[in-house]
Parts: structure tokens; sequence; C-alpha cells
């Protein structure tokens, strides 16, 4: 009797393990937890928390929501970090000193996702790519004599972004105005182009000044 009961549980065990290894609803950990990241990324203001110290009442909730959105798309194409994305919204409030933005193409992705697929920890994200400014204002930046900018081209754009360059853009640069711009809060730098009022970024961990608001 001990020995049939043994093997029914056993076998009840190996039925439940064997429908959840070919469950559609399975979903490789290392993808949930980049996807994870991502979205606390956007929820915080472009900072990422990590841990749940801190997360007081709102940021635990936060969390659950994120968990569930991330495994709803985890395999969906919209999950892709390297998507090109042209909304200009998270541009405009993260970049403010550059003014109103166009014709923007950029990606963010999450730079080192933890390959054993753990709790979200500190996480960098990259945001990368150009955007058109008003007529004028690099010319208008440019001439500022506090700034003193450079000629330096940016570095190889990913191959996704490589069609939104200007081919032949002369590219100057600042540390002064990089400084400016990120407000020491992230790294980034910030390469324009006077002929086609073009801007190319290539930030870290870019968050929204203080005072703009959350």
């Amino acid at each position: 009797m001990v020995h049939l009961l043994h093997v029914a549980g056993r076998d009840r065990v190996y039925s439940r393990a064997h429908k959840e290894r070919n469950s559609p609803l399975r979903t490789d950990s290392s993808e949930l937890t980049a996807t994870i990241r991502r979205e606390m990324w956007g929820l915080w203001g472009g900072r990422l928390v990590g841990g749940m110290a801190g997360f007081g009442r709102r940021g635990v909730l936060a969390l659950g929501a994120v968990t569930l959105l991330a495994a709803c798309t985890a395999n969906s194409k919209s999950a892709d970090g390297t998507k090109v994305r042209t909304d200009l919204e998270p541009l405009e409030r993260r970049f403010a000193g550059l003014g109103p933005l166009s014709d923007a193409h950029w990606l963010g992705s999450v730079l080192g996702t933890d390959s054993r697929g753990s709790v979200p920890g500190p996480t960098d994200v990259r945001v990368v790519g150009t955007a058109q400014l008003r007529a004028g204002t690099v010319a208008a930046i440019t001439g500022a004599s506090r700034q003193s900018f450079q000629p330096e081209a940016p570095p190889q754009p990913p191959e996704k972004l490589a069609e939104f360059v200007p081919k032949d853009a002369r590219w100057v640069r600042s540390d002064s105005f990089d400084h400016d711009m990120t407000a020491g809060t992230y790294t980034g730098a910030f390469y324009l182009d006077p002929g086609t009022d073009t801007v190319y970024f290539d930030t870290t961990n870019p968050s929204v000044p203080a005072s703009s608001g959350p």
C-alpha cells in the first residue's frame, strides 16, 4: 500500500514537471529579468531601484505590477529593448537643455543583464540616438563662449541607428556642455552638428531633472 502511494506521488510530480517544461507560458528567466528591469527604469523616472529596501508600499505594488506585466509580455516584440524608438517625451524630459525635439530615433537597452535570472538589482540603462533640434538651436548653443566646443565625432553608433545619423555631419562636443546637460547625475556625451541642427546623444541612466517633477 505504501509502495503504491509512493509511486502515485512520483507520477504526479513527473506529470507536473512535464507540463511546466512544455507550457506555452514558460519564459526564459534572464529575459524576464531584463524586461522587469526595463519597465522599472521607466516607472521610476529613469532611475532603477534595486532590492526591496526603501520601496515602501508604493514600490512593492509597482514591483508586483511590473512583474506581472513582464510575465505577460516577455516573449513579445514590444518587450525588445533593441527596438528603435521615435517617441519624444522621454527625451525632452531628460534633455530639456536641447529644447523641443523632432525626428528622434533612439534605443534604450539594459547593460549587464544578470544571466542567472535573479531578482532585479541596480542596473545601468543606455539611452543612445539622434534627434532634430529647432533651426538655429545648435548655433546658439555652440556660440556660447564658455562652452568651448571642439570638433569630435561620436563613436560608432549601434547598427540599428546608423541610417539615421547624418552622413556628412561636422560634429562638435564640449565637456562643459555635457556637464550642464547631465548636472553631474549621470554620464553622457552630446554631439552637435550645426549644419543640420542634429544631436547625437549617448548616455547611461539619464534622469529627469528634479525641477521637471516626477
